[in-house]
């Protein structure tokens, strides 16, 4: 006789059999692995029968129903009652055109909005990273505290941020400038050396058309270019001697910048 999966009570286990059965939930439960309580197992049947049903009806229902050729006929559904509310198909393109116009004009007042803060913020950047960076290196070099907007303003045609960090560039505002080795990018240091010898009148020594003027061998005046005695191309010992007499701080700066 094949042996009952769940038992009511233990008197209903046969004593030979007695160790098979395990008690569970108030009741006595055959142990072995791989068995499913029958009216369990008839639910999930039933239920997988409903599934399979439900599927099939789906199947049946929209079969040859392509989805795409769905949503076009509901967009075409709308327009036709838009049209049933008065408006022509010229009349819904029209509406549609001006929505866009009106989202595109709030974006670019946005845009407008956000573009100004770049720009300010960028020039506030600029006048800390390159101003105060020019100010700091040509101070050293004995600065005129009136020459400050000058030499900022000649800094400015030189030098742009790049990616945050002072980049000096020629005259085209592309080609990078280079320092002395020819090799790596004029730094802001570099630069100011270059203006004590081009721009003598916008440093405390070159004050006047007197012996700066005189010591680089020319007619005077203070606002005009010395020639760097000290450089390659306008090396000239007699014109180094007499700057070094009459102007040794000058000299010194020439001396370095070179």
């Amino acid at each position: 006789m094949p042996l009952k999966y769940k038992l009511k009570s233990r008197e209903e286990i046969p004593a030979e059999h007695a160790a098979l059965y395990i008690e569970r939930d108030g009741a006595f439960y055959l142990d072995a692995e791989g068995v499913t309580e029958k009216a369990k197992a008839d639910e999930m049947r039933n239920h997988n029968i409903e599934l399979r049903k439900q599927i099939e009806d789906f199947t049946t229902r929209f079969e040859g129903i392509d989805p795409d050729e769905v949503r076009r006929l509901a967009e075409e559904k709308r327009k036709l009652e838009l049209q049933a509310q008065g408006h022509k198909p010229e009349e819904i393109e029209k509406i549609v055109v001006d929505r866009v116009k009106g989202l595109k004009a709030d974006w670019d007042k946005q845009l407008f909005t956000v573009t100004g803060e770049r720009d300010s913020l960028t020039t506030r950047l600029t006048a800390i990273q390159i101003d105060q960076g020019v100010i700091t290196a040509a101070t050293k070099r004995g600065l005129r505290p009136t020459a400050i907007p000058d030499i900022t303003s000649r800094a400015r045609t030189v030098f742009k941020l790049v990616n945050g960090a002072p980049q000096a560039f020629e005259a085209d505002g592309k080609t990078i400038r280079y320092g002395r080795d020819g090799v790596t990018p004029m730094t802001l240091e570099e630069w100011v050396d270059a203006q004590v010898s081009d721009a003598p009148h916008l440093f405390e020594s070159n004050a006047g058309g007197g012996a700066a003027g005189n010591g680089a061998g020319g007619t005077g005046g203070s606002s005009r270019s010395v020639k760097n005695p000290f450089r390659k191309e306008t090396w000239n010992l007699t014109e180094q001697m007499k700057l070094q007499k009459t102007d040794p701080g000058l000299a010194a700066r020439m001396k370095a910048a070179a």
